[in-house]
């Protein structure tokens, strides 16, 4: 997945680079970035700089100020409850509408995806451990059938990285998301939507618990 990043466009590996320094801690909530700062890390004009902060700001994890500059977004417990509010109705509104049981080629696309998963929680790869995690809720999500839910669980995902991020340096977390993903695969083989749903609710409880008591 890393092969390709030489030929991106500078303010795509500036994005890219900030967005691993936030996910995975480097960058705490609440730290400016500055235009002068960034361009004496990256070897680039101000014109890519500023692209690389608009690109950040849309996806949700900075948030830019008049005559503040940007900063990394960082979230009330208040807030943390709202997004996660709208989480849980997408997805569990997604995970009621795929067909159960579901397809096999389905499944065993999970299957690869849990596998990759748990190889870079193994080897410490967090820039895996996160590109894997948001490929299997977007693959398990997108059989639902409704882009337009999917796009919005998606949305919703950007929303709440600063708190999926927390928890991305903890083994014992990630482990029982691991755990938690291989329960979803199982559940594809059966008929009830309603325990998929749950548990697909359920999985999001750890990390909004832990972002809200390290704020508060």
């Amino acid at each position: 997945m890393t092969e390709h990043h030489e030929t991106e466009p500078e303010d795509v590996k500036i994005v890219r680079a900030l967005e691993e320094d936030i996910i995975f801690g480097r960058l705490a909530p609440g730290s400016r970035l500055t235009e002068d700062k960034l361009l004496s890390r990256f070897p680039v004009t101000r014109h890519f700089v500023r692209q690389a902060l608009v690109q950040l700001e849309q996806m949700g994890v900075v948030v830019r100020e008049r005559n503040k500059g940007a900063t990394v977004r960082s979230l009330t417990p208040s807030e943390v409850e709202q997004i996660y509010a709208v989480r849980e109705l997408v997805q569990r509104q997604a995970a009621l509408m795929i067909p159960l049981p579901a397809p096999q080629g389905l499944i065993d696309e999970l299957q690869e995806i849990h596998k990759e998963h748990g190889e870079h929680i193994e080897a410490g790869y967090l820039r895996g451990v996160h590109e894997t995690n948001d490929r299997f809720h977007l693959t398990l999500f997108g059989a639902c059938g409704n882009k337009y839910l999917v796009q919005a669980i998606e949305l919703y995902m950007r929303y709440s990285l600063p708190v999926r991020a927390n928890s991305m340096a903890d083994r014992a977390a990630l482990d029982i998301s691991h755990s938690q993903h291989r329960l979803m695969i199982e559940m594809l083989g059966g008929r009830d939507n309603w325990v998929l749903a749950q548990l697909c609710v359920d999985h999001l409880q750890p990390s909004k618990k832990r972002y809200i008591g390290l704020v508060e």
